[in-house]
């Protein structure tokens, strides 16, 4: 149900008391979706820009810097970025709509704070007992449209986890957690809109079940970065692997890999090496042994043997371009995960070159 008649929000306004005032008809076990904006202008999270103009262009894209903390992807006049919070949002939830030409407004410092203060408010003064949900305007990886979902929450669980039920056919689950916050948000959007000033909804009958621990709120939600597979986009993520490849370590892998992964690497590369150029997977152990036996420096960790030969006759042009394409290999071979190091040939092959890995 959509609260109508909450009007203007300025710095300092109480929000509790301007919902209550709206909607009378509150009663406890309502779920209250609150737009971050009128949170944010509550707690004076705006900033002052010029109307127009390349100052305001400038001085928003300071504002932006400020409140990122990593670049995740920017195409043109397009920033996605994850904020100190840990949300990875476009401009950092920075919004210039509903409010003065001349301000900015920000998110909320710490959401699930807001809620929790709001939801405590109600609670205090008003006898009510809500759960309180701030939201805020996301787009998703690989889908069009956008919806709304949950930065901070208080009074009820951001994730039902169902991970050891078993559904109707006797399985387990094992991966299912829903993040019922943000369905909730999205719910209240639609009633919400973003042009009918309607800033707060309410959801009722929802069989919340109360919150283990209030503290966790929406942060539960943030997706560690070691478990993160899309934490760059396509051309951040492309251009990190081309300066890591720029630099490749040396090392060596803990057991012997997969034949096939070291013919796909050479393959890859086979297109762009000079003409003439031969990688050789030396996979007889006896040989192994003998040539590996006779590199200087040879690593006692390593376990397989990749000898690299030009061109020949090879000018001193073609042994740069030579070097140019063992690297290239080496990035290859980085690409499936496979550590080598570059050493000098085995006495009396044709190699110019060795890769142990």
């Amino acid at each position: 149900m959509p609260v109508h008649g909450i009007g203007h929000v300025s710095e300092g306004d109480d929000l509790a008391a301007m919902i209550v005032a709206a909607a009378p008809w509150l009663c406890d076990g309502d779920i209250l979706v609150v737009t971050s904006k009128v949170v944010s202008k509550a707690e004076g999270r705006l900033v002052d820009v010029p109307a127009d103009g390349p100052e305001r262009l400038a001085a928003r894209a300071e504002v932006l810097a400020t409140e990122t903390a990593r670049v995740v992807a920017a195409r043109g006049a397009t920033r996605i970025v994850q904020t100190h919070h840990g949300f990875v949002m476009a401009a950092a939830g920075i919004d210039a709509s509903n409010v003065d030409k001349t301000r900015l407004v920000l998110l909320p410092v710490d959401p699930d704070a807001s809620a929790r203060a709001l939801r405590t408010a109600l609670r205090q003064r008003y006898g009510l007992d809500l759960p309180v949900i701030i939201s805020d305007t996301m787009g998703r990886p690989w889908r069009n449209g956008l919806t709304d979902v949950a930065l901070g929450v208080a009074g009820l669980n951001a994730v039902h986890d169902h991970r050891g039920e078993v559904d109707p056919y006797g399985n387990e689950l094992e991966l299912t957690q829903m993040a019922v916050v943000d369905e909730l948000a999205g719910a209240g959007e639609l009633v919400k809109g973003k042009c009918d000033q309607v800033p707060v909804a309410v959801i009722r009958g929802y069989p919340a079940a109360p919150p283990a621990d209030d503290e966790l709120g929406a942060r539960v939600l943030i997706r560690d970065s070691s478990l993160d597979l899309f934490s760059l986009g396509t051309a951040e993520a492309r251009a990190a692997g081309l300066a890591e490849a720029a630099a490749l370590p040396n090392g060596t892998g803990a057991t012997a890999p997969d034949p096939g992964v070291i013919d796909r690497a050479i393959a890859v590369v086979g297109a762009t090496v000079a003409p003439g150029t031969v990688f050789t997977h030396v996979t007889d152990r006896a040989t192994y042994d003998q040539l590996a036996g006779a590199v200087p420096g040879w690593p006692a960790a390593a376990n397989t043997l990749l000898l690299a030969a030009p061109p020949t006759p090879v000018d001193p042009f073609g042994l740069v371009r030579f070097g140019a394409d063992v690297h290239r290999l080496r990035a290859a071979l980085a690409a499936e995960g496979l550590p080598s190091t570059l050493l000098p040939p085995p006495p009396g092959t044709s190699a110019t070159a060795a890769l142990a890995l």
